[in-house]
């Protein structure tokens, strides 16, 4: 799903209990895949995400909205980022729990794009 006007995409977030609190910045979140998570990012409602994993989503995604450059993954709170290989070769991935994890790709201009939610253990 594309960003659209009103959206935490390419904004750096403070956190409210329900929602992530905008304002522009360099690393643009350009779009999420996963309905649920984009949903979940734009209005603050967690419906259709596992229940146990909604804390750790929005820390996750209030995160990736504040780093002002890719190289910030590698700096912790990471959440244990890392690119993936072979035919996944240039997506990054979070980890969420032990068998959860968030992937992104970043694209030429340095967005993050296609954020998804996939349990691929």
């Amino acid at each position: 799903m594309q960003a659209s006007r009103g959206l935490c995409f390419g904004c750096k977030a403070t956190l409210d209990a329900r929602r992530l609190r905008t304002y522009i910045v360099d690393v643009d979140i350009e779009s999420i895949r996963h309905k649920a998570l984009w949903t979940f990012a734009e209005t603050g409602r967690a419906k259709g995400l596992p229940g146990n994993l909604v804390g750790r989503l929005r820390n996750m995604l209030a995160y990736l909205a504040v780093i002002e450059s890719v190289e910030e993954l590698n700096i912790p709170p990471n959440f244990g980022a890392h690119l993936l290989t072979g035919d996944r070769s240039g997506v990054w991935s979070l980890t969420v729990t032990k068998n959860w994890r968030m992937t992104f790709r970043v694209n030429e201009a340095g967005a993050i794009e296609d954020i998804d939610l996939e349990d691929y253990h």
